[in-house]
């Protein structure tokens, strides 16, 4: 998964990217409230990890906001406040687990598996209008009765599953590129582009021909409706 860290404490932040690393995760790691929630609202992840006690804020007011923006990334507190009152609070207010400090790598690790099986149960198909994609079988088809489908490559897969977990969201070519083909990839290249056309084509076949959009000057989409 793409995990962001908001976490000031540098001993804390090594600990976890490099526990997280290692288990084939790729981690961004923000210091402040303010940094937290500008790369929340700027790029797309599959999890957050957020530290209420931040140097320039409350960890509570960065959660607001990235509620606002995604509401449904999962977002588990990482805090040294641990009173039943804390806890209640901050899941009420939106987040998804809380763990209390200091911890054991082992507990983070099992609590970042078992919020990333849950959002994988409740998106084993996706739908946007039309369209469906099977997440397991890689399949996308329409929702017509008798309609076979097409089998993705990975990258064309990738891109589309991407493309349909952020509807109505339009999404640069460099947030797509590193997401889909990892944050060292030549910036320079149109294999973004070429791939679009690959999935479009697909589309075509299937009758769906304007599902990815084109946002002149910013990057593709797909709406909702």
């Amino acid at each position: 998964m793409r995990i962001l860290l908001i976490e000031d404490d540098d001993r804390i932040a090594s600990f976890i990217v490099r526990g997280l690393t290692a288990e084939g995760h790729s981690l961004e790691r923000a210091e402040t409230a303010a940094e937290g929630r500008n790369l929340a609202c700027a790029y797309c992840y599959d999890m957050i990890l957020l530290d209420l006690m931040l140097p320039d804020g409350d960890g509570r007011s960065v959660l607001d906001t990235i509620r606002a923006h995604d509401p449904e990334v999962p977002v588990i507190v990482v805090s040294a406040l641990g009173e039943t009152d804390d806890k209640v609070d901050l899941l009420d207010s939106g987040a998804d687990d809380y763990i209390v400090k200091p911890f054991a790598f082992a507990e983070l690790s099992a609590r970042v598996r078992a919020n990333s099986r849950q959002g994988q149960r409740s998106a084993r198909v996706l739908r946007i209008g039309r369209v469906l994609l099977d997440t397991k079988s890689r399949i996308v088809r329409l929702a017509e009765e008798g309609n076979a489908g097409i089998d993705l490559p990975s990258r064309e897969y990738a891109l589309l599953e991407y493309l349909m977990r952020h509807p109505d969201q339009v999404l640069t070519r460099q947030q797509l590129l590193d997401t889909v083909w990892g944050f060292n990839f030549d910036t320079g290249s149109n294999v973004v582009d070429v791939y679009i056309g690959y999935v479009r084509r697909k589309l075509d076949r299937l009758g769906e021909p304007g599902f990815i959009e084109t946002v002149r000057g910013a990057g593709y989409r797909v709406r909702a409706t």
